[in-house]
């Protein structure tokens, strides 16, 4: 299987790069299951249930989200409606919408899709680690089991906690990738039990900015520290960024991953 999973779209630039590009990414890297983290769609800030679903009409099979999920009070009900799209799995209980699905894709397999939200630097949110946990319970990856992968989009701040989790499910889930930090690591790889990792997927989003913001703006926040200067996504050309990982089916597990980043201003990657 080849899984697609791209990193934060900021914006209208990274919004309509993704939308754009995503058909063409699934015929010429002849994708199964593509995810896409969201959760800074609409003008930076959440997401819209409009913009949801032209992500999943453009070819995308699932939708996490991150600390933003709820910026947008109309997501709230469509999320509700919507499997596909997941907020953070260590949300407390009764908290709308879900944390991780089996999605099907369009051959019929199904890949256990988990998000969730780490607690270093954070929000205080339940654990995520046995959240995780718990999710796997009911699935068994691979031939004859009820899901053909499993990818975790771990949205966190701090490395150690992204790594941590990682180490505590090699070998239990196909791909463990970072969102949130928006910057684009260069630590992928497949680890010892064979799940693929990446610290952060970076974004889909304009790099002449501050992690996808308008560098006037951000910047002056550092400077002056008094409320009031007012974020606005930065509108250039988005570079989109990701990874890719081949699964082995007899598995479940990771035999190969490549980053991919195309367009915009960052260094170009296209996986073979």
């Amino acid at each position: 299987m080849r899984i697609l999973f791209l990193g934060d779209l900021v914006g209208r630039s990274g919004r309509d790069a993704v939308t754009t590009a995503l058909p063409g990414l699934r015929e010429s890297l002849a994708l199964d299951c593509v995810v896409v983290n969201a959760e800074n769609a609409s003008h930076g800030f959440g997401l819209a249930p409009d913009m949801a679903r032209a992500l999943l009409a453009a070819g995308a099979d699932a939708i996490t989200l991150g600390n933003h999920a709820w910026d947008r009070r109309e997501i709230i009900p469509y999320i509700e409606q919507e499997p596909r799209l997941l907020r953070p799995i260590n949300y407390p209980p009764g908290t709308p919408g879900r944390g991780a699905q089996a999605v099907e894709l369009r051959d019929g397999r199904r890949v256990l899709v988990i998000n969730a939200m780490g607690r270093l630097f954070m929000e205080p949110l339940d654990d995520p680690f046995r959240a995780v946990q718990q999710a796997l319970v009911p699935h068994r990856m691979g031939l004859g089991g009820t899901i053909a992968a499993a990818v975790l989009d771990f949205h966190a701040e701090a490395s150690s906690e992204k790594l941590a989790m990682a180490h505590s499910y090699d070998g239990k889930l196909s791909l463990v990738i970072g969102t949130h930090t928006h910057v684009p690591s260069a630590d992928h790889q497949v680890l010892p039990g064979g799940t693929a990792y990446m610290t952060d997927a970076g974004m889909c989003g304009d790099y002449d900015s501050v992690i996808g913001m308008e560098k006037g703006g951000a910047s002056l926040r550092f400077w002056k520290k008094v409320p009031g200067e007012r974020l606005a996504p930065a509108e250039g050309a988005a570079t989109i960024c990701g990874l890719l990982v081949e699964t082995n089916d007899a598995t479940g597990l990771a035999t190969r991953v490549a980053p991919l980043r195309m367009g915009g201003r960052l260094s170009q990657a296209m996986p073979q």
